[in-house]
């Protein structure tokens, strides 16, 4: 006596014995033309898939002996007395759905990696396991992704790119964790036992220039450490991420390979970025970008250089990332300031503010840099917070590098009508304590601000040109600034004296003593020759009249009497004599090229109250020659 069949093994086994009459094997599938796929055969067709809107016209046999889940949803339909099933959220759609019923027909199917994650998945919906039929689809796809995809470089990652159509499913069948642990694995091999060459769709390097009449686009080189990173750039972020944190897991590539894997994406997935702008399109897709590059950068200095950090930053700005990011990026520019450029520092201001430039954020950079040489304070294992003294992290050579940067980018945000003065101010003070043998860059600073702003005030003016050490400006930087028309009084005459005892100390003569005005002024006392009805902290922070300028040559010329030729006379010493006669026809030169002052030790202080500052050009390329040769205040020296 047989045993009693089930419901599901009678299906099965009617389906097969019609299914053998049809004598020969069908090869493809045919279409109408209306969604319609079929199978050409003599047998008529018992069931109807519907998937989507395609209709498949096949037979149960094949189909009921692969798929568990065909089993189940034509067992349904039988009891509702109905032909057709419904599949309207398989993986893949139609097309995946017809390659599984292809295999089931054993009809040849062509895997390749991009169709190969839907094949899967689809297998995966319809049930096509070991359990149900012995070389079922499902093992025959693993065995292609190990045997033949996972082996692959680029098969590897545009089957990773595929997988995200077919989420959740894929990364829940493991394909998406195994795909980026391939491309992982074969971006850490050692680079003898990789097969590349520069081909002539990827950039050339100076000396492949096609000039080889032999030349056929591909050129035999050694491979780089990081010949892998523009393959990379093709994933989305969400990928990228994780493959980039595999590969960091691994240890064996260096972080300055890991840096440029990251300076290529973000040129290659943020538009304008090596313009520091980023161009309108998805801002939200664009700061999951920018938040994402900032994460991964390695901790490591030099990782990449502070060019990109500070086009990061821009980035991070503009799509408005948040606090997190910026503040660690703002960390890493500081510990790498000296090697930033002043056109780089140049960060545009939020919209809204009437400044051009970001200087707060620049300020933030500055403090960073610093605090490099500054004390640590750790926390013991006794909680007892105690103060050790760490060595300097900074060169002399790199704070010099910083202390030139930050004038120059002075220089440069001076241009700016709207820059507030206290900006300025703080900035450069920041700097103020690191030591520079010169200071014109400074000066160039200070005379840029003035130009641009005419408008401030006799203190605030006072104030911007405290920042400047006369004493270390250069014989041009002097030329310049004895007829420069912005500056204080103050500054001009100590400019004068401090050039006069460089010429007295390069000629060899003993220094000269300040007169008594000269020292009024450094000392603060002003009492010399003024009117007492005047401010004499005013008088010098504005510019002198003619009349006063007759007196200030005559106590520099007493100053050159009594240390220069006076001395020589006493001494009888004739070749010093002549080399002060020298320095004196230098320093009248000087006074000749300045006629502009107002107020000098001279009682006619409320005369020049009111004469305000005219605008001579900035530092820079200034000619002593025509400088002696100006015969009029309304002459002006181009020297920026």
């Amino acid at each position: 006596m047989s045993p009693k069949l089930t419901g599901r093994e009678e299906d099965l086994l009617l389906a097969n014995m019609k299914f053998m009459k049809l004598g020969s094997k069908p090869d493809t599938f045919q279409s109408d033309g209306n969604n319609v796929r079929y199978v050409a055969s003599e047998l008529a067709t018992d069931i109807t898939v519907i998937v989507g809107d395609v209709k498949f016209y096949l037979h149960k046999f094949p189909l009921l002996s692969k798929s568990s889940c065909l089993q189940k949803l034509v067992a349904s339909s039988n009891e509702e007395k109905s032909d057709e099933v419904q599949i309207s959220d398989i993986p893949g759609g139609p097309v995946a759905f017809e390659m599984c019923a292809k295999f089931c027909y054993a009809m040849t199917v062509t895997l390749n990696a991009y169709n190969v994650v839907a094949a899967r998945c689809a297998a995966e919906y319809l049930g096509m396991h070991e359990t149900i039929e012995k070389g079922n689809l499902i093992y025959k796809v693993d065995v292609f992704l190990n045997s033949s995809i996972f082996r692959s470089w680029k098969d590897s990652i545009i089957v990773l790119q595929t997988t995200k159509s077919m989420l959740p499913l894929s990364e829940e069948l493991k394909v998406v964790s195994l795909c980026i642990d391939a491309v992982a694995i074969k971006a850490c091999v050692d680079v003898s036992n990789v097969d590349w060459s520069y081909t002539y769709n990827r950039r050339k390097l100076p000396e492949e220039n096609g000039n080889d009449p032999n030349y056929n686009g591909v050129r035999s080189r050694p491979v780089p450490k990081d010949w892998w990173v523009e393959d990379l750039c093709e994933l989305e972020i969400d990928l990228y991420k994780r493959v980039i944190m595999n590969i960091k897991t691994k240890g064996i590539l260096s972080h300055e390979v890991i840096g440029e894997a990251l300076k290529a994406y973000s040129y290659r997935r943020l538009p304008g970025f090596s313009k520091g702008v980023i161009h309108s399109g998805d801002v939200v897709k664009y700061r999951s970008t920018v938040d994402t590059i900032v994460w991964l950068l390695p901790a490591e200095k030099g990782s990449v250089s502070c060019s990109f950090l500070l086009k990061l930053l821009k980035a991070a700005i503009i799509v408005d990332s948040g606090e997190t990011a910026r503040e660690q990026l703002v960390r890493s520019i500081g510990q790498q300031l000296e090697e930033a450029s002043v056109n780089d520092l140049l960060i545009r201001a939020p919209e809204g503010e009437d400044a051009l430039y970001d200087v707060d954020t620049v300020q933030k950079i500055v403090k960073e840099f610093l605090m490099q040489d500054q004390n640590a304070e750790i926390e013991s294992d006794e909680n007892e917070v105690q103060e050790i003294q760490r060595p300097g992290i900074l060169t002399d050579a790199s704070k010099l590098m910083v202390a030139k940067l930050i004038d120059a980018y002075l220089a440069e945000i001076a241009k700016d009508p709207n820059l507030p003065l206290s900006k300025f101010v703080n900035l450069a003070e920041m700097v103020s304590c690191i030591s520079r043998p010169a200071h014109d860059g400074l000066y160039r600073a200070i005379d840029m601000y003035l130009k641009e702003h005419p408008g401030i005030s006799k203190s605030e003016r006072k104030r911007i040109c405290k920042l400047m050490d006369c004493k270390k400006l250069s014989v041009d930087a002097c030329m310049h600034a004895v007829q420069n028309e912005r500056l204080p009084l103050r500054v001009v005459v100590q400019v004068l004296f401090f050039e006069q005892v460089r010429v007295a100390a390069s000629s060899g003569s003993s220094t000269p003593d300040l007169p008594k005005g000269l020292k009024d002024l450094n000392s603060g006392s002003h009492g010399s020759s003024r009117s007492a009805a005047t401010n004499p902290e005013e008088d010098w922070d504005a510019v002198a009249t003619a009349e006063e300028l007759k007196a200030l040559k005559g106590e520099l010329a007493a100053l050159r009497l009594s240390n220069g030729v006076g001395g020589s006379e006493r001494n009888g010493v004739d070749g010093r004599n002549s080399v002060d006669k020298a320095a004196i026809s230098k320093m009248k030169g000087l006074l000749k090229s300045k006629r502009i002052f107002t107020k000098i030790w001279s009682s006619k202080g409320a005369q020049g109250e009111n004469s305000g500052s005219d605008s001579s050009e900035s530092l820079g390329s200034a000619n002593p020659e025509e400088a002696k040769s100006t015969p009029s205040r309304n002459r002006r020296h181009s020297v920026s």
